[in-house]
Parts: C-alpha cells; sequence; structure tokens
C-alpha cells in the first residue's frame, strides 16, 4: 500500500500546475466471462485519453494507476516506454506542454476485495456482475487519472461488454455495434464515475416537476438489483423515497438536479452502506430485504437514499478542494439525510433514530484517541481512508443540526443556495461556506467555526438544581465539563426540561427553557421558582452535542421510572446517557442491564429497541465484572424469551425479540427453543421463521457446538445464495474448535482467496464472545502479522483484519501491555495502522475500567 500513498502536498502541488479538460475512458469487460486464462489475476482492457494543460510548459507530473501491465503510453503523441514510466502505481509524465493528451493502454485488475471494478458471480445461478467503487481513490485501478478531488472533468465511457449484459454509468447510455457509449458527464471528480454491468434486474420509473422559471423537470429513474434477489426488490418503495427526496430538495436547495438521469444499483459484496456517484448511486444490496424486517430497516434504508441524494449537491455539484474538508459533503448529507427523512417522509421520528444510533457512533469516536476537528488534518489518502469515521458523519451533522438552531433555518438554506450557486462543479474549503452563512444570518461564523469546527473531544452537561425554603426551585443551572486532553468548553444552545409524575404516575414535562450555555457554569433564570423536579434533561429536544449527565435526584428516578417516561425522544436521550455513563465507568454494567430487562419491554420505538439490544449485548461482553458475565448473560437471555413470548404476535417488536433472544442464548434451555423453531417441533404465536431468520437462530446452535457442518450444509441446500453462502461461512467459523479457528485464521491472514464479504463473515465467526480461551492464543500472533497484512493486502481488507481481529475478548492487563509493546515498538508503522491500533487499544482499556467499576460495585452492594 505505502506506493499507492498520496499525499496533501503531492496533490496541492499537482493541482497547482495541471488543470484537467476531459477524459475518454472505453473499458473492455468481455473477460468478466468464461474461464480465466494465463498467468496473474484475471484483467480487462482499458484505455484512457486524457487532455489537460499545464501551466508551467516543460514541468513534470505524474497520473495514477494501478494495474498489473500497461501496454502502451502516448503523450502528445510519442509513445514512451512503460516499464521506464510506469512503477505500478504512477505514469511520469515529462517535459509537458501547455496543452497535453495522455493516451494509457492497460490490463487493469478485476477486484474481489470491492475497491475499483468489483466482479461478483452469483453462485445461486452462475451469472456474473459488475461494479465499481472509487472512494477515496480506486477510480485509478479501473483508468489512468489524476486522482485527487479538485482536478474535475468530463467524462466519456464506452464498455464493451458480453451481449446479453446491460451497462450503466453516469450519464444516459446506449448500445451501438457491441459498444454501450454514455454521454458525457458534467466536471465531476475522479472518485464519483461509476460504471455497472451484468444481467442485472432493471426497474424504471420517472420523476417530474415544473421548476420556478416555467421549466418542466423530468428525471428519468431506474433501481437495479441481481436477479436473484428480484422477487425480494421493492422497487416501488425506493421510488417513493426517491421522489419524496428529489421533491424536498428542489423545494429547498432552488437548484435543480443538475445530472441527467437517477439510477440507483443494488450490489453484492459492497463495502460501505452506499456512495453518491451522480446518475448511478450504488448502495449495499443488504438494503434489499430477504425476509421480515422492522421499520427501524425501512427507516434506515430511506435515510441512506436521502443522504446519497443530497450529495447530489454537496459533494458531486459543489466538492471538497482535499479530504481536509470531507465534512462539507458527509456531515452536510448526514443532516440533510434525517432533515429529509422527518419533512418529506412516513418516518417522522427519525431525529430519534439520529439522537439514539448516529449521535452515539459520534460520541464514541469523540473519545478516541484518533479524535480530531470535524475539519481534519488528513496527510495522505490513508489518513482519508479512516476519515470516514463518526466525527465526519455523525458529529458533523450533529454540529449542524446545532448551527442550524443558532442561526436559523431559512437563514441556513439561503446559505446553502447561494453556495451550490456560486461554486457549481467547483471545488471549496470551510472558508467558502462560512463566508455565505455568514452573509445570510449575520453571525460571526469564524467564532462558531473554531469552537465547533476546529477542535476536538465531547463536553459533559450536568444539571444542578437548589430548592428554597418552599420546595420550589430556586436555582437551575447547567455545568460543563471537557476532558483533560481536549479541554475546550464550547458555546451550546440547550433546552432543559424540568420532569415529575402525573397524577396517573407518568414521567412528564411540565417546564421547559432554552439558554446558551458558556462556560463552566450557566444558570438558566427561567425556571427559578418552577416545582421541584424529579428529573432534568440538559439537553431536551436534542438542540445541541453533548454528554448529558444527571443530577443525583433524576438518576434515582429513572431507575425507578424510565418506563414511565411518556415523550419518545426525552426517552430515547435517557437512554443514550445511561449508555454513555457505562462506558464512562459510571454506571455499572449490571445497572444498566437491570434498566433494559425492567424497561426496554415498555419502549414503544422499534429503532430504540433494537440499539437498546445491541449496547445490553455489548455491556456484558466488555463491560460488566467476568465474575458475573455468565449469570449477567443468563438474566439477559430470561429477559429476552419473556419478552418474546409477550410481544404482540406477528409484530416487528415480536421479531425484534426473537432475533436478540437468539443472540443471547445463554443454556441448554434456549438452544432446545432455538433448534425447535428452527425445525418446528416449538412455536411461537405470530413468529414467521423466514429464511433469514432461521440463520440467525442457526448461528449461535453453530457457536455452541450444537449445529455441525451437516447442519450448516443442509442450510446451505435451502439457501444456496449469496446471502446464504455468506452465512454459512459465518456459522462455519463460529464452531468451537481450535482446529476451525485456526482453519478461519489461515483463511484471512495468510490467503487472499475470499473476497471482501467473504472476508468480513470469517472474521464475525471467528471472534465469538464465548470462545475468549479458545482464541487466546491468537492475541500474540495478531501483533507479530498486522504490519505484514498492512503492507501485503489492499487497505480495505487490511482495515477489516486490523480491526476485527485485535484481541478485544482477551480482556485483560497483559493484551492491553502487548499492545502498548507493538506501539511502541512500530512507532514507524504506517500512521493508518497505529490509529487503527490506538483505537482498539483505548476501547480495551476503557472495557477493563468498566468492568473494575462494575466490579466495585457489586462489592459494595
Amino acid at each position: 500500500m505505502p506506493g499507492e500513498n498520496l499525499s496533501r502536498d503531492e496533490a496541492r502541488e499537482r493541482a497547482a500546475l495541471l488543470s484537467v479538460d476531459g477524459y475518454d475512458v472505453s473499458l473492455d469487460v468481455r473477460t468478466a466471462v468464461g474461464d480465466h486464462t494465463g498467468d496473474g489475476p484475471r484483467a480487462f482492457r482499458s484505455v484512457t485519453t486524457i487532455r489537460f494543460r499545464c501551466s508551467e510548459p516543460g514541468a513534470s507530473s505524474f497520473a495514477d494507476l494501478i494495474a498489473p501491465r500497461v501496454t502502451s503510453v502516448s503523450l502528445n503523441g510519442k509513445d514512451l516506454d512503460p516499464s521506464e514510466v510506469f512503477d505500478g502505481s504512477r505514469i511520469v509524465l515529462e517535459d509537458l506542454s501547455a496543452d497535453n493528451e495522455l493516451v494509457v493502454d492497460a490490463q487493469c485488475a478485476y477486484s474481489r476485495t470491492g475497491e475499483g471494478l468489483h466482479r461478483f458471480v452469483d453462485p445461486e445461478d452462475g451469472e456474473v456482475y459488475l461494479y465499481t467503487q472509487y472512494e477515496p481513490a480506486d477510480s485509478r485501478r479501473v483508468f489512468a487519472t489524476f486522482e485527487q478531488p479538485d482536478l474535475k472533468a468530463p467524462f466519456r465511457f464506452e464498455v464493451r461488454a458480453p451481449e446479453e449484459w446491460t451497462v450503466w454509468s453516469n450519464g444516459a447510455g446506449e448500445r451501438a455495434d457491441g459498444v454501450w457509449r454514455f454521454a458525457e458527464t458534467k466536471p465531476i471528480s475522479t472518485y464519483i464515475t461509476c460504471v455497472a454491468a451484468g444481467p442485472y434486474h432493471y426497474v424504471t420509473d420517472s420523476y417530474e416537476r415544473v421548476l420556478d422559471d416555467g421549466t418542466r423537470l423530468e428525471i428519468p429513474l431506474g433501481a437495479l438489483c441481481r436477479k436473484g434477489l428480484a422477487p425480494h426488490f421493492d422497487a416501488d418503495d425506493v421510488f417513493l423515497v426517491t421522489k419524496q427526496g428529489l421533491d424536498f430538495f428542489h423545494d429547498h436547495f432552488d437548484y435543480p438536479y443538475p445530472f441527467g438521469k437517477y439510477d440507483q444499483a443494488f450490489v453484492p459484496e459492497y463495502n460501505l452502506g452506499a456512495m453518491e456517484n451522480p446518475g448511478l448511486v450504488t448502495f449495499r444490496e443488504e438494503f434489499i430485504f430477504r425476509g421480515k424486517v422492522t421499520q427501524a430497516s425501512y427507516e434506515g434504508r430511506a435515510n441512506v437514499i436521502l443522504h446519497e441524494m443530497a450529495h447530489m449537491w454537496f459533494g458531486d455539484l459543489v466538492t471538497m478542494e482535499w479530504w481536509d474538508d470531507l465534512w462539507l459533503k458527509e456531515s452536510f448529507a448526514d443532516f440533510m439525510g434525517a432533515f429529509a427523512l422527518v419533512g418529506a417522509t412516513r418516518f417522522e421520528n427519525g431525529w430519534i433514530t439520529f439522537a439514539n444510533r448516529r449521535k452515539a457512533w459520534a460520541y464514541r469516536a469523540d473519545q478516541l484517541p484518533s479524535t480530531h476537528p470535524i475539519t481534519a488534518d488528513i496527510r495522505d489518502l490513508q489518513d482519508a481512508k479512516l476519515n470516514f469515521d463518526g466525527i465526519t458523519y455523525a458529529k458533523g451533522a450533529s454540529v449542524l443540526k446545532q448551527l442550524v438552531a443558532y442561526v436559523g433555518q431559512d437563514a441556513f438554506l439561503e446559505g446553502a443556495r447561494r453556495y451550490f450557486k456560486r461554486n457549481a462543479y467547483g471545488n471549496t474549503r470551510l472558508g467558502d461556506l462560512l463566508s455565505v452563512l455568514e452573509e445570510t444570518s449575520g453571525r460571526d461564523m469564524a467564532a462558531w467555526s473554531r469552537a465547533w469546527l476546529q477542535t476536538a473531544g465531547v463536553n459533559s452537561l450536568t444539571p444542578q438544581v437548589l430548592l428554597a425554603a418552599d420546595g420550589r426551585v430556586d436555582e437551575v443551572a447547567v455545568v460543563q465539563e471537557a476532558a483533560e486532553s481536549h479541554p475546550e468548553l464550547r458555546p451550546h444552545r440547550v433546552a432543559v426540561g424540568l420532569y415529575r409524575r402525573s397524577a396517573s404516575g407518568e414521567l412528564e414535562r411540565y417546564a421547559r427553557a432554552e439558554a446558551d450555555v458558556d462556560g463552566p457554569r450557566t444558570v438558566v433564570a427561567e425556571l427559578a421558582g418552577a416545582e421541584a423536579p424529579e428529573l432534568v434533561l440538559v439537553n431536551d429536544d436534542d438542540l445541541t452535542y453533548c454528554k448529558s449527565r444527571f443530577d443525583a435526584t433524576s438518576l434515582e428516578t429513572l431507575k425507578a421510572h424510565l418506563g414511565e417516561l411518556t415523550d419518545p425522544l426525552a426517552r430515547a436521550l435517557c437512554w443514550s446517557a445511561l449508555w454513555n455513563m457505562t462506558r464512562d465507568a459510571l454506571l455499572p454494567a449490571r445497572d444498566f442491564i437491570d434498566l433494559v430487562l425492567r424497561f426496554a419491554g415498555r419502549e414503544s420505538g422499534v429503532g430504540v429497541l433494537q440499539m437498546l439490544h445491541a449496547w445490553s449485548e455489548s455491556a456484558i461482553v466488555h463491560y460488566a465484572a467476568p465474575a458475573w458475565r455468565t449469570e449477567g448473560a443468563a438474566l439477559l437471555a430470561e429477559g429476552a424469551e419473556r419478552e418474546l413470548r409477550r410481544a404482540e404476535p406477528g409484530s416487528e417488536r415480536q421479531l425484534a425479540w426473537a432475533r436478540f433472544f437468539a443472540r443471547t442464548a445463554a443454556d441448554r434451555r434456549d438452544f432446545d427453543l432455538l433448534q425447535g423453531l428452527l425445525d418446528g417441533t416449538s412455536a411461537i404465536e405470530g413468529l414467521a421463521v423466514d429464511q433469514e431468520l432461521r440463520w440467525v437462530l442457526l448461528e449461535p446452535l453453530a457457536a455452541h457446538g450444537l449445529a455441525d457442518d451437516s447442519a450448516l450444509a443442509a442450510e446451505l441446500a435451502r439457501d444456496d445464495t449469496a446471502s446464504g453462502r455468506r452465512h454459512q461461512v459465518r456459522c462455519l467459523a463460529a464452531r468451537p474448535s481450535a482446529a476451525v479457528k485456526a482453519q478461519a485464521w489461515a483463511q484471512v491472514v495468510e490467503s487472499d482467496a475470499l473476497s471482501n464479504a467473504l472476508v468480513e463473515a470469517t472474521i464475525a465467526g471467528f471472534d465469538r464472545p464465548p470462545h475468549r480461551e479458545l482464541l487466546a492464543p491468537y492475541a500474540q500472533k495478531y501483533f507479530d502479522v498486522i504490519e505484514r497484512v498492512w503492507r501485503e493486502r489492499s487497505i480495505q481488507i487490511a482495515m477489516h483484519v486490523v480491526q476485527g481481529l485485535f484481541p478485544s475478548l482477551q480482556d485483560s492487563q497483559a493484551t492491553l501491555d502487548a499492545t502498548d509493546a507493538w506501539l511502541a515498538a512500530h512507532e514507524d508503522a504506517a500512521p493508518a495502522l497505529r490509529r487503527l491500533v490506538l483505537e482498539a487499544r483505548d476501547d480495551l482499556a476503557r472495557a477493563l475500567r468498566g468492568q473494575a467499576f462494575d466490579a466495585k460495585a457489586s462489592a459494595v452492594n
């Protein structure tokens, strides 16, 4: 990987020297089908013509290309020797003219890692499917490029493919004389160009709108997936959300969608959630649901559709200059996705999901040693790859949500409109956005930016309540604290809510005041004289980005009456705060589990419920005292079964509890019920055991040695599909055998035969909490191999290995010491690799602190 890196300084130097007028890219993917002959990887022909200008004639630069072989290189009509100018990742360009034409004919490799042109063979019918994925810098695996976001250009693609295939790209395409030719794009960055090809199932629709000037806008819509998923593809719902989003963004952005058609491709073995390629957005095919799912899944898909659509303006039309300002697209898209979800679709509680799920991602990321300002320092492409994180997405979106409250929604949206019109098809930096927001709001955006965009860390807000002699509130104050490593105290616009139980026993808000919290202590004068509260929420309505804490009275109220809290957003905020306290060793893990067992069954929001399930599993695995783990796991399984049987038959809550019960099953009685649900000897009224649920029920049986090879083979025979293969691989690696673990380790670490999706599945099965002793020998092996893995594998696969195989289940001081020893001995390792290890180390140290606190609390009680 190091030879494939590109530094920010190199990119700036090249951008100052070159400007690109256009690309013509010709791909021949007919080699994707049939037997592979010859040495080396299966490859396709790629011929690229780049027309570009140089501001300093006679200067030198380079183009980017990662390919096993370059057949020819021509610069301004002069043939160059590929062995002299191509080093495997760069093509040296010397003695440039003012106007230049570069032609590169190469053999590029199909990918099995989801980077570049990914080739997938469907086990169900043998059909081959192709798609590209580039962000941040993998278009160079498909054609010769200047691989940086600020060298935008128009692209013309042509593709030769098998006769029975259809091909898609960013522009509209037609087939003539055996070649698919696509309309030239607007000027876009290399990383958002795209091609998909194969016998995809394709559904069409259209969107129409009369614009303010009276002209009619018509956008052809398309949606595609593998043929094997066609029976499950609810394209009508995808189109519904798409049209609702297009209405919403046209209403608010005053800039018509600029890229012609709008296809959405659901593709196999995809590394990301989705990618905003203009005209051809790609999604992971898991968004096509093969079985029954909860509304949270449909909401999640709708959010991603809208997130990617927002990118058409934030990111595609206007693009950051370099990855330092990645937030200019990702934070905005994350915010706009939720904003549109609530404003345009049936998912009116989208902000609850945002508060409960997205911000949890941000809080974790912002407390890691690798936390960074939202506007980050991205030195190179490896840094960029790792910065698609909870800070850039969820914290950035949270801060923008607060910004809207700070400047006003109208001023914010007018700023966005001016930003698009001034910078269309160009590149920007932070200052370009701040300047228009200052114009439209009259606010000092520089001060806001310094506090929120250019510093790292999350503040904690805690209420203080002083009562007068008559028992009413004398003073409510908000105390702000910051971590020692990031001591910045920020200005927060908050709503402080006071709650108490009504005569009917419900916990309801009776007073609310907004305030600007600034500094270590802020008095909320408006609440003086109110009745004494039983619960104080310092970030009611989730206006700011902070960790909410509770005073002693509020915490005791929640321990006794959390289920009586009537407002779903307030309840979600309390759950989030309690989980943060558990992770921060301020609430014993067993207390959090107890709250889940007593109150999760009353949770009305299924998305919040599923988040509570995930958090409670994490509490048992990572934060509970080891001596209590077995007891705690049994209590969790018992509670899950109880709620499963109580749930309304056929409801999504019943399904959520069924999945949770399978994951928490702890003893023979639990396993007998799982087996009975599989073979039909047991039943729970209303619970339909479809194929996806069957795999969920089977995995814990495999992990406890109760489903052998033959059982897993029989299940695969029922479901011999791409999804079924992934499930089976995970279950195979989950079996409790030293030989199984050795085989899984070898398949992932010592071989590159598995695709990206099967690497993920194998790691998920290998790393099972019940197998701590079986996995103990791999702790030191991990540290012995990770630098080699980082050097030899693609960055995507290397990230899977480094993150997924870290010995977090060997949660002891010895593992912490081994991690510190590796870090001390490898100070010169790739910064991105060190970052991943440092993050894993921090998670482990946090888990050990939580375990110690849980044990201490048990001893005190």
